[in-house]
């Protein structure tokens, strides 16, 4: 995938969620308080996690691991579902955990071989996820806790929807403008 399809895609998921939060807040606010309980999210962020996992594993061509490849594999996969059977508390927080350190190495993988300093705004945000989803996976109360302040009141709800709306924008004009411009002068060396 090219880099500036990749922000593109990245930079909308961002900003076409925070139009609703700007013009509802209230129903916004309790939308993202519900999400890190939601059994819904949980299981279908956790089952597309370790999908997306498992793909990795079986594409990847690392010689170090490829003895232990089919018991990686059997391993993964029982961790990845069952802790949609054993671990159902927080399973949305842990499941968007799972995603966004995938979506990170997505996003330095591609980000790596563009020939802009602009790239950096992405790495920067893919290692910002990396972070999170850390601290997430390891105490996932902490992400309801930022939701439930971030939610107080509408005007809470607003602000954060700007400034998410604004850094989408970015992220989509960087896509228009320095991530396709870099790619075409690549592709025409």
């Amino acid at each position: 995938m090219k880099l500036w399809v990749l922000a593109l895609l990245l930079g909308l998921g961002i900003a076409l969620p925070q139009i609703y939060g700007l013009l509802k807040p209230g129903k916004f606010g309790e939308m993202l308080r519900k999400f890190p309980r939601s059994e819904f999210w949980g299981f279908v962020l956790m089952p597309l996690g370790t999908l997306w996992f498992l793909y990795n594993l079986k594409t990847d061509d690392i010689s170090d691991f490829a003895a232990f490849k089919p018991i990686l594999f059997i391993g993964f996969a029982v961790i990845g579902f069952g802790s949609c059977v054993f671990v159902r508390d927080f399973l949305a927080v842990r499941g968007l955990a799972v995603v966004m350190l995938l979506l990170a190495k997505v996003v330095l993988d591609t980000a790596r071989w563009v020939d802009t300093e602009w790239r950096l705004v992405l790495v920067v945000w893919a290692y910002a996820w990396i972070c999170a989803a850390l601290v997430f996976t390891v105490s996932p109360w902490r992400m309801r806790d930022l939701i439930a302040f971030a939610t107080a009141n509408e005007n809470r709800v607003r602000l954060g929807s700007a400034a998410r709306l604004a850094f989408g924008v970015f992220i989509i004009l960087l896509a228009l403008t320095a991530y396709r411009h870099a790619e075409l002068q690549a592709a025409g060396q």
